[in-house]
């Protein structure tokens, strides 16, 4: 009975000697630093997604092309040819909560919603002359920066499809006159509007339609952009700050987003870069390497994480 029970107890002790031993862990493979969007010579990228599942989204300011990706491949690939659709431009790009594709057709004068197989919904039209730059989407409505005519348009945007594009906030009623609307973003009550010509952030109640330029301390109170991402009380702009010289601007907001407190620039970009929009991609930011300063600017066009700032 004592050697069968010590066998036994043997047996039992070698089989958890066995299972207790820790997994190994692969590593996973680390995500890219830098993305290729295009080898085309033109192509000039300007608006960036990133949507929760990890797809990327590049659009052409230079061709209207749309390139896609995935956050853990340093290739996008086209996804929409330039010019098809009529759509020859192309700035802004997000993603709606029905997973359809917005795209804003820059000096086309039009606005572009797409299935996320590449197939055209609807494109509206605002004002002939417009430049649709930027949009944000607030409820039922998308409201759209016009910086030819420096104003913003609104559409109504439901599941079951774009509506049409009508004045909103015109600009004579902005105050200080605007030059060249272009960043915007919402947290569903107040949009927060870059404009570039005046370095001003303007502050503009959904309900009234109140327009009110941000108050900015630290940075000598500047806190302008062209693409705005906004997280709660979080404010980033990639910033021109002058000299050929870009950064992502982190600004601290109160509760009414009112007042805005910059605390912190990312390292510049690189050289002649010219970032231009910014998105999330889970711990990291990543930014759009126009060249626009340079415009075509020379392949290859690329996406990058920003420095210095999370």
């Amino acid at each position: 009975m004592r050697i069968r029970t010590l066998t036994v107890l043997l047996t039992v002790a070698a089989t958890l000697t066995v299972t207790s031993q820790p997994a190994i862990a692969h590593p996973a493979r680390p995500r890219p630093h830098t993305y290729v969007v295009s080898t085309t010579p033109g192509d000039t990228p300007e608006g960036i997604e990133v949507t929760r599942g990890g797809t990327i989204y590049v659009t052409s300011v230079g061709t209207g092309a749309v390139y896609r990706g995935s956050v853990r491949d340093p290739q996008l690939k086209p996804w929409l040819p330039a010019g098809s659709d009529g759509r020859t431009s192309a700035t802004g790009v997000h993603v709606d909560r029905w997973g359809r594709v917005l795209i804003a057709g820059a000096s086309t004068s039009q606005l572009f919603l797409y299935d996320v197989r590449g197939r055209l919904l609807t494109a509206r039209t605002a004002q002939p002359g417009s430049f649709l730059n930027d949009f944000t989407i607030a409820g039922d409505f998308v409201y759209v920066t016009d910086s030819a005519h420096n104003q913003i348009w609104r559409a109504p945007l439901t599941r079951h499809g774009l509506g049409e594009l009508e004045p909103w906030l015109t600009r004579d009623r902005i105050q200080p006159i605007p030059y060249f609307l272009n960043g915007i973003v919402t947290d569903g009550r107040t949009l927060l509007v870059g404009e570039q010509g005046q370095d001003v952030t303007y502050r503009i109640d959904l309900r009234t339609r109140d327009v009110r330029t941000l108050e900015v301390t630290g940075a000598n109170g500047v806190l302008s952009g062209d693409g705005y991402l906004l997280e709660g009380r979080r404010l980033y702009a990639v910033h021109n700050a002058g000299g050929g010289k870009y950064v992502t601007r982190l600004a601290l907001l109160d509760a009414t987003l009112s007042r805005a407190a910059v605390v912190a620039d990312s390292q510049p970009g690189a050289p002649g870069a010219t970032p231009t929009t910014i998105a999330r991609d889970g711990a990291r930011l990543l930014w759009v390497n126009s060249q626009l300063d340079a415009a075509p600017g020379t392949p290859p066009y690329t996406v990058s994480v920003v420095r210095g700032l999370r």
